[in-house]
């Protein structure tokens, strides 16, 4: 999802989220860079808390790892850079695991697999991915979707913005024509009243050299986190927790293949 260049730049959102428990008293302190704004995997709800299936996931990774765990809500820009400053621990948002990344960052294995999508309008008279030429496209800023679009929608004029919030606004007015995310984001997006304007088009083949091996956790290189963040998956794919968590958010095999 990112530029790596990009310098860090704290978000708007202050929000931070702590949970610890008697069982954790004694184990690691570890701090969780996360861009809030990217519903359902991360949102601050309206006490200010930041939730999300990305979020229940840690924390269920955090109690297996007998960790105290708190969460920082960070802009999606500089998140790489953040986190090999030491702003924090490591990167749980969606983050996908690229060549390209691999190259500054070291990841656990993933926790979820998911395929890019195109939402349009629902007068659209869009009716398939050729229908794109010509036509102007949504996406965030330094993502894997952007870098899709860029690849394989060429014909297609790009226009990128820094959260996924305001693309969405942008296709509900008609300032663009159609927006491409994660199929899950949108797929929620298009269930809600906010997104109640537009509809999915279609899903995309995945290109493994842009979307990676699905989404995993950042850590900086070298880390020896990244065994225990591996050993915490395992565990709690094993033990029911993980799935637990998927059916709170999702009604399908969000993990994928």
């Amino acid at each position: 999802m990112l530029n790596p260049t990009r310098i860090f730049a704290a978000a708007s959102i202050a929000a931070m989220s702590l949970f610890a428990g008697s069982a954790m008293a004694d184990g690691e302190k570890y701090v969780i860079g996360t861009d809030s704004t990217y519903p359902p995997f991360e949102f601050v709800d309206a006490s200010g808390t930041i939730q999300g299936f990305d979020i229940d996931i840690t924390k269920a990774l955090c109690a297996e790892m007998k960790a105290e765990c708190s969460f920082v809500s960070t802009d999606w820009d500089g998140i790489i850079p953040a986190l090999n400053a030491k702003k924090f621990d490591m990167i749980v948002s969606s983050m996908s695991i690229t060549p390209e990344r691999l190259k500054l960052v070291d990841f656990s294995n993933k926790y979820y697999n998911t395929p890019p999508a195109i939402a349009v309008p629902k007068d659209s008279t869009i009716t398939d991915v050729a229908g794109l030429k010509g036509k102007v496209i949504g996406a965030q800023t330094s993502t894997t979707h952007a870098n899709y679009a860029e690849k394989h929608l060429a014909d297609t004029e790009l226009k990128l913005y820094p959260t996924a919030d305001e693309y969405k606004l942008d296709v509900a007015s008609g300032r663009v024509d159609a927006v491409i995310d994660d199929v899950v984001v949108l797929s929620e997006w298009v269930k809600s009243d906010a997104g109640a304007c537009c509809k999915i088009l279609t899903t995309l083949p995945v290109d493994k050299e842009i979307n990676g091996n699905g989404a995993g956790i950042a850590i900086r290189k070298g880390d020896p986190l990244k065994e225990k963040l591996n050993t915490a998956i395992a565990a709690i794919r094993a033990s029911g927790e993980y799935k637990k968590i998927q059916d709170k958010y999702f009604d399908f095999d969000v993990y994928g293949e």
